[in-house]
């Protein structure tokens, strides 16, 4: 399988010189802007009608104007599953990493490193986990910073930070421990302003990892698939969907200082079933994203299964296998998940685009809409932060 590549919201690509022919190599299908152009075109069948000459004045209006329009989301395919996971983290992480209960891929990260940054730059992770993002990122030739709730898994970053130095990397590496939602308490004013991209993953709920072991008359056990204590409700993870999806939000705003102007933050989300009605959690992030004033650019596939030359080869784990047999037999016709959402957003350019960002797109509306709970919930929780 081969992958298109994808195209870069923040650099547009090459212009043509003033008042030159150029081909028109977007949707054919597309309507014109005006409907006088049809009436205007030529007739004659043996005119190329998808070339025309662009006046000068156009292309230069459209280059002053382009980079504060947010441009419709674009659909991309990310191969980011051709080696195992075990194979990915294999001398890059200490072996502590496998108990992390949701772990993100690395070539998830990345892939979004290399396609969104550029060396020395700064890649921010505000709930870090094991560090897969600040470990990409410095092997990458960035530095790296980011925030971890759980105190275990912030030794176990520091650990996988270690273990890059020890291979040779010199690029600066962080983390700091709290909680994300008062990030502006916990990163040091020296960030402000310098992250050129966020890479990071909400918890998944009940869609977790973790391990299994065999043990004689007990049956397959399940471990290492539960965030921290359960009973701490400082924790997302335990706080229940709504107020996950509001406190989320609330992280989202406070990462903008941190970030350049047209700075990106990706976020990679899965959908799960509860009681086997789908929760739709990649687009209720993408109204997070919006209440939190960041411009949606693209929405991409991340795979999870390896792309072979004529289909997909799934990485299930041994729950999500045992999850889909039952379903099965109970008559829910479901398959194992092949891929992750990434919603790709970015910050304005400057003070006239923040304008126009407050101007909630037709289609972003249509989807606060269909979420009336989570739109309360955003709605009270952006006031509040505000004030």
């Amino acid at each position: 399988m081969t992958s298109s590549p994808i195209p870069h919201s923040a650099h547009p690509g090459p212009h043509s010189q003033k008042g030159t022919p150029v081909t028109d190599t977007r949707n054919p299908h597309a309507l014109s802007d005006r409907a006088s152009d049809a009436a205007s075109a030529p007739s004659d069948p043996a005119v190329d009608t998808q070339q025309q000459r662009i006046p000068s004045t156009i292309t230069d209006a459209l280059d002053a104007t382009a980079e504060d329009i947010a441009p419709e989301p674009v659909v991309s395919v990310w191969t980011t599953a051709q080696t195992s996971p075990a194979a990915q983290r294999k001398n890059r992480y200490v072996p502590e990493s496998t108990a992390h209960p949701a772990k993100m891929l690395p070539a998830v990260a990345a892939h979004a490193i290399s396609h969104y940054t550029q060396p020395r730059d700064l890649v921010l992770d505000p709930m870090c986990g094991i560090g897969t993002t600040l470990v990409e990122a410095v092997h990458a030739g960035r530095r790296a910073v980011g925030v971890e709730y759980e105190p275990h898994w912030v030794h176990v970053t520091r650990a996988n930070l270690a273990l890059a130095h020890d291979a040779g990397v010199t690029h600066e590496g962080q983390v700091f421990h709290g909680d994300a939602r008062q990030i502006a308490a916990l990163l040091p004013p020296e960030y402000l302003g310098q992250a050129a991209l966020v890479v990071t993953s909400p918890p998944y709920g009940p869609s977790t990892h973790g391990q299994v072991a065999v043990a004689p008359g007990q049956g397959v056990q399940k471990y290492h698939h539960l965030y921290g204590n359960t009973l701490d409700r400082g924790n997302l993870a335990n706080i229940g969907h709504h107020r996950l999806l509001s406190g989320f939000t609330r992280i989202l705003t406070g990462l903008v200082p941190y970030l350049k102007p047209g700075g990106h933050i990706a976020i990679t989300i899965r959908p799960w079933r509860e009681h086997a009605e789908l929760i739709d959690l990649p687009s209720q992030i993408l109204a997070c994203g919006i209440h939190a004033g960041l411009i949606p650019v693209e929405r991409c596939v991340a795979l999870l299964a390896r792309a072979a030359e004529h289909d997909l080869v799934p990485r299930g784990s041994f729950f999500q296998r045992d999850f889909i047999r039952k379903q099965r037999d109970a008559g829910l016709p479901l398959h194992l998940i092949a891929h992750e959402d990434v919603l790709v957003f970015r910050t304005p350019l400057n003070s006239l685009s923040s304008q126009k960002s407050q101007l909630i797109p037709a289609e972003s509306e249509r989807a606060l809409a269909s979420l009336p709970r989570l739109d309360t919930w955003v709605r009270k929780d952006s006031e509040n932060a505000a004030a």
